[in-house]
């Protein structure tokens, strides 16, 4: 009997398990994914370091410091994976401008910058406490529906570490939503406008509607649901947490 071609195979919804056996188009693409995350992972931890100092109190500034360390836990058991497809790993052990940003006024887009895959929202400054806890609330609820898609990914060896991570994702944006509520109590105005900010900077993380790349990581298995239903549901999810406080996004 004929094998089945292993691109029928992930088509068919198959799991690879070890690199030995992966194409290397689907080598790429994972290597391509896992570097995006990585780097976005220590960007984000990089930048929630600078503000730990601003926490109003202990309990924030614990908050602040537990999502720095797990995300930097996070990119380390990604790093994992991507070193046993022998990936370049050298970055991370020597030092890197993690926490290096824009100008606060800049408009890069989606683009990246700076010879690292963190996604751009994460080339932006936070400016204080205030617009750190906004950033985080929305971008952790765009974090928990992605980890929700890359626990569904063809490599399972991989997708088991992201339905691992995924819990403590969650947790992140459970103290981001628990800091707004306190900082609506005294500084609505600043909570507004760190919305105006973020809203559509995070956005942009889900990628172009009707992206041609998506149909081709279908394929693989490494993606199951386009850009524009994850961002469907991102911006549900953000109406009804925004909704509690009486805020909304234009």
């Amino acid at each position: 009997m004929n094998e089945m071609p292993i691109e029928e195979y992930l088509a068919q919804g198959g799991r690879l398990t070890s690199p030995g056996n992966v194409p290397p188009r689907y080598r790429g693409e994972l290597l391509r994914l896992m570097a995006s995350f990585v780097d976005s992972e220590l960007a984000a931890s990089a930048g929630f370091a600078d503000v730990i100092n601003d926490a109003p109190g202990i309990t924030s500034r614990i908050a602040a410091a537990r999502i720095v360390l797990e995300k930097a836990d996070h990119a380390e058991r990604v790093l994992k994976v991507m070193a046993e497809f022998g990936a370049d790993t050298s970055r991370y052990v020597g030092t890197h401008p993690w926490a290096a940003r824009v100008a606060r006024d800049a408009d890069i887009g989606a683009v990246r910058q700076g010879g690292d895959m963190r996604l751009a929202v994460f080339h932006y400054p936070l400016a204080g406490w205030a617009d750190a806890v906004v950033m985080n609330v929305l971008q952790g609820a765009a974090a928990v529906i992605q980890l929700q898609e890359y626990g569904r990914i063809s490599y399972q060896p991989l997708a088991e570490v992201f339905r691992a991570i995924a819990p403590r994702e969650a947790r992140h944006a459970e103290l981001g939503r628990a800091g707004l509520a306190q900082i609506m109590e005294t500084a609505p105005d600043q909570v507004r406008a760190a919305l105006e900010y973020w809203h559509p900077r995070v956005a942009l993380g889900f990628g172009q509607k009707g992206s041609e790349r998506f149909a081709m990581l279908k394929r693989l298995g490494l993606r199951h649901r386009p850009n524009e239903d994850l961002l469907a549901e991102w911006q549900s999810t953000i109406a009804t947490q925004l909704a509690e406080h009486d805020l909304k996004v234009a």
